[in-house]
């Protein structure tokens, strides 16, 4: 037996209109949102009286997902420091193909989008950074050249 896709990567905000702005800005598209509480959220996750609210946003291909969520209950717990580095044992960061990667960096700082290094240029084949994004998630961005 074998997986047939990855689903989603879920991403725990403390403010999820502004993860919701932020990935949008990025060109992902609002797929949808919804509550989600009750014994089988409870069982799923291991924790007791769940209750959050979640946006799901997509890839314009529809081919990848981000679920954003907000927990009401039980209170999220916060990991410091939010800017952790990126050698950081754990998640490493989400990445993205962009066609235009000095524009998508602009458009992402008025959402809080702060570069960890520059804009590097790999050979002759691509453009790329790491920004730090909502709740101090690293996002990688990667343009293709020629």
């Amino acid at each position: 037996m074998a997986i047939q896709r990855m689903d989603n990567v879920g991403i725990v905000v403390e403010d999820l209109d502004a993860a919701v702005a932020f990935f949008v800005e990025l060109g992902m598209e609002l797929e949808g949102t919804a509550e989600v509480e009750g014994p089988v959220a409870d069982r799923c996750t291991g924790l007791e009286g769940v209750h959050c609210d979640i946006a799901m946003v997509r890839t314009p291909d529809g081919h990848s997902r981000l679920e954003l969520a907000k927990y009401r209950s039980p209170v999220a717990i916060g990991t410091e420091p939010r800017n952790r580095p990126h050698n950081i044992l754990g998640t490493h960061r989400v990445m993205f193909a962009v066609d235009d990667l000095e524009d998508t960096v602009a458009r992402l700082r008025p959402h809080g989008a702060e570069l960890l290094g520059g804009i590097a240029r790999f050979e002759d084949s691509y453009l790329l950074c790491y920004v730090r994004g909502p709740e101090g998630v690293i996002v990688g961005l990667a343009e293709r050249l020629g």
